[in-house]
């Protein structure tokens, strides 16, 4: 069995999807409701290396949130954005599974599949 963490919203069908496939590979799991921990910059910052990606490219679009806070502006630095993310998790792209050093963002879910 191989250790995997899971940002998960149990409200989004795709978060649940993700799990489910997780489950049927009988992986250790250790499920994060990040809408309800405590995120900080550094735990952002180390799953965004892990997915090789930068702050705006999980930052999810049609969130209120997003609109709000005029996230679309080009002129905010990835600490500005990773900032909202922390005052507003809703604001990241659900899931992200991460297997050691590695991370994926579980749209379509069978992406996990790749870290089996």
């Amino acid at each position: 069995m191989s250790a995997f963490k899971i940002f998960h919203n149990s409200r989004c069908s795709k978060s649940r999807q993700a799990l489910q496939i997780l489950q049927d590979s009988n992986c250790d799991i250790e499920i994060i409701n990040y809408l309800e921990a405590d995120l900080d910059v550094s735990l952002i910052k180390d799953v965004l290396k892990k997915l090789s990606l930068k702050p705006r490219d999980i930052l999810r679009t049609s969130e209120q949130d997003y609109k709000d806070n005029n996230l679309e502006e080009d002129n905010l630095s990835d600490d500005d954005i990773i900032d909202y993310m922390i005052k507003h998790p809703k604001l990241i792209e659900r899931p992200i599974v991460i297997k050691g050093h590695r991370a994926i963002l579980g749209r379509p879910p069978e992406n996990v599949l790749e870290l089996l």
